[in-house]
């Protein structure tokens, strides 16, 4: 049986495009198997009629898949970023690098606030001990 869908139901409008860098769509290239839950072996599965349809925003410098846009893209804030032109305000409090977020309060990248956190769990457990071990 098949299924007819709406082609132009899948991509964003012509007013909303975004155009990649060579090196965005790389890491789009590389983000597009790893979190799409449309892609099969090259090929798109929303797009999908009778036959198989290969996946366009793999091939295409164009930001113009709907799934790819609001659903993978988030997963990557500095791609998403950086297709929008929307550079951070904030830098890392520990090494410097741009901070991606959608929290006001983040201060930290993500390799630094793991590390960050240890710190602060540490310092908190070593507190305590003192707390409880000076009224001994």
């Amino acid at each position: 049986m098949m299924v007819n869908r709406p082609v132009s139901g899948w991509y964003l409008p012509m007013n909303e495009v975004q155009i990649m860098t060579p090196e965005q769509l790389t890491q789009v290239r590389r983000l597009i198997p790893q979190k799409c839950c449309n892609y099969d072996k090259g090929h798109c599965l929303a797009l999908d009629g009778d036959e198989p349809c290969q996946c366009v925003q793999m091939w295409s410098y164009s930001l113009i898949c709907k799934w790819f846009h609001f659903a993978v893209l988030p997963n990557n804030w500095e791609l998403c970023a950086q297709i929008h032109n929307n550079l951070p305000q904030k830098r890392c409090a520990v090494c410097g690098r741009p901070v991606y977020s959608l929290f006001h309060r983040t201060k930290y990248c993500p390799d630094c606030a793991v590390k960050m956190r240890k710190l602060q769990e540490t310092e908190r457990l070593r507190r305590r001990y003192r707390r409880q071990h000076r009224t001994m």
